[in-house]
């Protein structure tokens, strides 16, 4: 729901209301309860999304969540072994362990 401003052309009062879009506008100021009040072009009238993002699975009951996990294959528990020469810089020509082979 957005946040609208207002101004009363009578008295000169400023307000804010946080309303949802199909609420009928104010007319009657608070301060004087003359209905001389009109909506204002604020700049807080946009979305501001904070924080890392939002997900389709950001707001799933935890039943749901708890029957994704049962459906979810199982991941290997270890990881596979790595090889010796894995992740080595050196040239296959000057690798002491291909030489040893």
């Amino acid at each position: 729901m957005p946040t609208y401003e207002y101004r009363c052309d009578a008295c000169g009062h400023e307000f804010e209301r946080f309303q949802p879009m199909t609420a009928a506008r104010i007319r009657t100021c608070p301060a004087c309860h003359k209905r001389r009040v009109r909506r204002l072009i604020g700049s807080g009238g946009a979305l501001i999304f904070k924080g890392s993002g939002f997900y389709a699975t950001d707001y799933r009951s935890s039943s749901y969540k708890e029957g994704a996990k049962k459906d979810a294959p199982a991941k290997a528990k270890e990881p596979a072994a790595a090889s010796p020469c894995e992740g080595c810089t050196k040239e296959p020509k000057s690798c002491p362990k291909k030489k040893a082979k």
